[in-house]
């Protein structure tokens, strides 16, 4: 019984040595880690520098978790840098993306469990902070260039009005400060926003679901109703 306690996740009851370290074939930046001819687990190049893991050492219970950890941490950082890659994040959407990459993670191991294989590690909130930190850290995630992002965005895509685009920020946990910021960077007024919605969409509403549909966006009733009867197709402009 003394000696089942004494036994690590592999079953070892002391040291392990490290045997072998080859590269990756799914993915050429990280290192496969082997103890005692085995495979254990997987790091990128960098930690394996700044871990300082050599073939050879003697690897201690305390000191095979910390590298686990960090091999998590290096996947799911990897994971997770190249979604937030794809267009600017904000700190609330990145962390839902960690905490889903954690469901996920959880919905796996019961699928493997009950096929019976070995389920991976479970992602931990430690872990998910710390990427997140360093994200942050490193400028790719950015409340002040996503709600940049956002605004143009929206702007681009359709018209919308300020107070339209500061209440869907609110809801993307974006603070009060930055969504001003970036509201204020659109350069176009109310009016031009609602003559371009208006250019968009008068083929496919009448004037009362035109109007509708400008209220929607988050325009002014009045301004949108006045905008839509007077709207002049040959001149191109509304009579405010």
């Amino acid at each position: 019984m003394k000696n089942d306690l004494q036994k690590d996740i592999f079953g070892q009851t002391s040291d392990q040595t490290i045997t072998k370290i080859t590269a990756g074939l799914k993915d050429p930046n990280r290192a496969n880690i082997f103890l005692d001819g085995r495979f254990a687990f997987s790091l990128d190049i960098a930690q394996v520098v700044d871990l300082g893991v050599k073939v050879g050492q003697k690897i201690g219970n305390e000191r095979l978790r910390e590298l686990q950890g960090a091999s998590e941490f290096g996947k799911l950082y990897q994971r997770t840098l190249e979604w937030a890659l794809a267009r600017p994040r904000s700190v609330n959407e990145t962390n839902d993306y960690l905490q889903l990459r954690k469901r996920r993670r959880s919905a796996l191991n019961w699928q493997r469990e009950r096929d019976g294989k070995k389920p991976l590690p479970e992602l931990q909130e430690d872990t998910m902070n710390l990427v997140l930190e360093r994200l942050i850290e490193k400028g790719y995630v950015d409340d002040e260039k996503f709600a940049q992002y956002f605004v143009e965005n929206r702007r681009l895509r359709k018209g919308i009005s300020p107070r339209r685009l500061k209440m869907e920020l609110q809801k993307k946990g974006i603070r009060d400060g930055l969504i001003k910021q970036a509201t204020d960077s659109i350069g176009r007024t109310e009016e031009e926003e609602i003559l371009k919605v208006i250019r968009k969409k008068r083929r496919k509403y009448d004037d009362n679901k035109l109007v509708a549909y400008l209220v929607r966006q988050g325009f002014d009733l009045y301004k949108s109703r006045d905008a839509v009867e007077h709207y002049d197709p040959e001149g191109d402009l509304p009579c405010f």
